[in-house]
Formats: C-alpha cells, sequence, structure tokens
C-alpha cells in the first residue's frame, strides 16, 4: 500500500470493528464472513478478537472470480441445493451465540449480465433454508457487524477517473478511514460521542411517537404510517444477552419500522443501488394500501422487479430510517455502489422485513404477532436510498398536527 501509515490505519480499524462493533468479550464465539481480498485485515480481526478474549473464532471466505463461474456454469437447480451441512453451520453458530462480522468488498457489478433469473432463484433458496437464522439474528438475538474493506474491482468503479488501481485502491481506503473515525486520536472515543448525538435524535421520535411520516421532494410524495408504540433505534444495539454492539460501520442514521399496511404515494431514489451483482439505478416506487403496486428503474429494472414481485412480503416496507444530507459520507461526493455507505449519506427505506427490536416488545413476539402490530415479514430486506438536499419530512400526530422534522434534507430540530 502507497497510503500513508497504513498498517497503523488499518490496525486501528480492526480494533475499532471487534472493540466498539462486535464488543468481543471473554468467552465470545466469533464468527467472520470476509473476502480473499481482505486477508490483512481478517488477519488483525482474528488476532484483535482473540486478544479481547474470544473463545473461538471461525472464519469464512469468498471470492468475487468464483461466484461468477458458479453461476454462469452450475444450472439453476444445482445453484438452488442448500446443502445440510451449510443450514447446520448457521444454526451451529446461532446456537453458540457467536458474534458475527460480515466484511464487504465485493464488485458492484460481479454478477452483471448473468441470468438474473438464476442468481434470484439461487439467492431466494438459500434466504428460505437459513430464514429462522437470519429471523434471529435480525431480532438481536446475537451481535451483529457489517463493514467494509477497499479492493480493486470495487475501487475502480467508485474512483474511475484516478490513474492506476494502486490509486483507486488508496482513495477507496481513505475514504472508509475517515466515514469510520480512524483518523480521530480515539476512534473508540470518537464513536461514543458520535452514537450520543444520534441517540439524542431518536429519544425525541420515540418520545413524540408520530402516526405517520410525510416525504416531499423531487420525485417524492409519499405518507408512511408508523406502528403504535414503535421504537427508533441509532447506533447502538442490545442482544439478548444485554450486550451493547453496533450494527453498521459506518452510521449516521436513526430508524424503526413504518407499518407496512400504511403507505400511500411514490418515491423516487437518490442514489445507485448494488443488489444481486447489479447496479440498478433512477428507481420509482408507487404505494397503494402499503404495498408496491408499481416499479421502475432506468438501469437493472429486470433485477428490481424480480426482488419485489418473487419475494414474499417484498412489495411491503420493513424500514424508514432518517439520515441527515450533510453527514461526512454526504459531504465526502462519494457514491460508493455499497448500500453500507451510500445509505448513510440518504434518508432510505428498505424493502422486505422489518427488525422486530422496532416495536415494544417485539422481540418476544411471535412471526404472527409482528405482522399484526404492523412490522412487515419477508426473508428479503433491502434498503434503496431516496434521500437529496431538496427533501422535507413532517411528522403527522394521531390528531393531525405537523411538526417539521427535516426541512432541506437536514433535521429540522
Amino acid at each position: 500500500m502507497t497510503l500513508a501509515n497504513f498498517d497503523e490505519l488499518l490496525a486501528k480499524y480492526a480494533h475499532l470493528l471487534i472493540k466498539k462493533g462486535l464488543n468481543v468479550g471473554t468467552g465470545d464465539y466469533v464468527h467472520i464472513n470476509t473476502d480473499v481480498n481482505q486477508i490483512q485485515l481478517t488477519h488483525l480481526l482474528v488476532k484483535q478478537a482473540y486478544e479481547a478474549g474470544a473463545a473461538h473464532v471461525a472464519v469464512d471466505f469468498s471470492d468475487d472470480t468464483l461466484t461468477r463461474l458458479k453461476y454462469e456454469h452450475e444450472s439453476t437447480e444445482t445453484l438452488c441445493e442448500v446443502p445440510d451441512y451449510a443450514v447446520a453451520k448457521a444454526e451451529y453458530f446461532l446456537e453458540k451465540r457467536a458474534k458475527r462480522l460480515a466484511l464487504r468488498s465485493t464488485d458492484p457489478n460481479n454478477l452483471s449480465g448473468l441470468d438474473a433469473q438464476k442468481i434470484s432463484a439461487s439467492q431466494r433458496a438459500l434466504r428460505s433454508a437459513i430464514a429462522h437464522v437470519s429471523t434471529a439474528i435480525q431480532a438481536n438475538e446475537v451481535s451483529w457487524l457489517v463493514a467494509a474493506g477497499a479492493a480493486p474491482a470495487w475501487a475502480a468503479v467508485v474512483f474511475p477517473d484516478l490513474g492506476s488501481s494502486q490509486e483507486q485502491v488508496d482513495a477507496l481506503w481513505e475514504a472508509i478511514f475517515k466515514a469510520n473515525r480512524i483518523y480521530a486520536d480515539d476512534p473508540i472515543a470518537a464513536w461514543d460521542q458520535h452514537v450520543e448525538t444520534l441517540d439524542q435524535k431518536a429519544k425525541f421520535l420515540n418520545d413524540t411517537q408520530f402516526d405517520a411520516l410525510h416525504y416531499t421532494g423531487p420525485g417524492t410524495d409519499l405518507v408512511l404510517g408508523l406502528p403504535k408504540n414503535h421504537v427508533w433505534e441509532s447506533a447502538g444495539s442490545l442482544n439478548r444477552k444485554g450486550e451493547i454492539f453496533i450494527a453498521n460501520m459506518p452510521t449516521e442514521e436513526v430508524f424503526t419500522a413504518p407499518d407496512f399496511r400504511r403507505a400511500e404515494g411514490y418515491v423516487s431514489s437518490s442514489k445507485p443501488l448494488a443488489y444481486g451483482g447489479t447496479v440498478i439505478e433512477g428507481m420509482k416506487f408507487t404505494f397503494k394500501d402499503g404495498q408496491i403496486v408499481e416499479v421502475s428503474a432506468e438501469k437493472g429494472e429486470e433485477t428490481l422487479k424480480r426482488l419485489v414481485e418473487e419475494n414474499e412480503g417484498a412489495r411491503g416496507l420493513g424500514e424508514v430510517a432518517l439520515v441527515a444530507h450533510k453527514t461526512p459520507i454526504s459531504q465526502s461526493g462519494i457514491t460508493f455502489f455499497n448500500t453500507l455507505f451510500d445509505e448513510n449519506a440518504s434518508n432510505h427505506l428498505a424493502i422486505g422485513q422489518a427488525y422486530a427490536t422496532s416495536v415494544q416488545g417485539g422481540t418476544d413476539m411471535s412471526q404472527e404477532e409482528l405482522a399484526q402490530a404492523g412490522l412487515n415479514r419477508s426473508i428479503v430486506h433491502v434498503d434503496f436510498m431516496i434521500g437529496n438536499e431538496h427533501m422535507d419530512i413532517d411528522g403527522i400526530k394521531a390528531d393531525g398536527t405537523r411538526v417539521p422534522i427535516f426541512r432541506k434534507g437536514e433535521w429540522a430540530y
């Protein structure tokens, strides 16, 4: 690497992810899903986890080239065969309450040009096979964290105008470090302060308990109902044991679940979405009685339509997240083509599954009770970005009173 002090910065990043993100402690099991191009960071993560007291650290690697070859040459039938050992492995780590870290550095266009139906069917089969594990994780039964590392193919998409692959990778690492406050003298202290700021925003929303939100802006006029006793969360979460963790690093959002039965109007995307190995751009969704009744995209429309039409619950929304326009990620001017970063530069919504933690007592509810409370049930959860510097959002109380929440893309309180 040519980035100044790279090894030192990478070590600080690994320490932040293990100690602040996952909050690994004595006796913990840790399960890391990573890419083969992240071997240096992965070594540091494993070392940090053991030094924090982990009893066992397991690592699974993936590779873009092998993934593409698999989709190119295997039949849909074969791709949809989820082996028993894969399901058993997922169940094993859930039983061990393993803290999970997903480290992403995938090329956003890795599966571009391949059979979208084959990809959709394969991903749907895997999600269905481990649905109960995914549901438990989304209910914060265990600590989990999604983070990222720079790699050449991804960096080339983000910084196509830089002269060499090395410059592109360096620029992406620098952007990742800045977004995660790694340049601070004490990144953990910087995160503590950041979490406190987001907590204050969430507290106001929780205390007020709006009945609905009204979004207006270019290509958007949407009213979303909110469930009774909904809970706005910010950066920090609690697992079943009461341990604090941060699910996304970076994060700039406060979020809850909308009532999936109450959405009226239309909304347009403000950033590209990398999904299913394809970049989707220029999305527009129309809602009636809580459901998507019309969807279009300027690029990647087939992939988007398959997401909405072929997955149960994917016509409803599972998350509403508020993010100020002038966040560090937004102000960088970088489009990352990676939801982890792009969603933290913009207000966003999510198609599909709602988190059980988004309603009071939700983690103790059955799937049927969650649905009755207004929380969408699905095997998918896909965020898409809608915010910009022109967006206004009003909170609507049960008596119809309106309170400004966002004006011109910024918090109004």
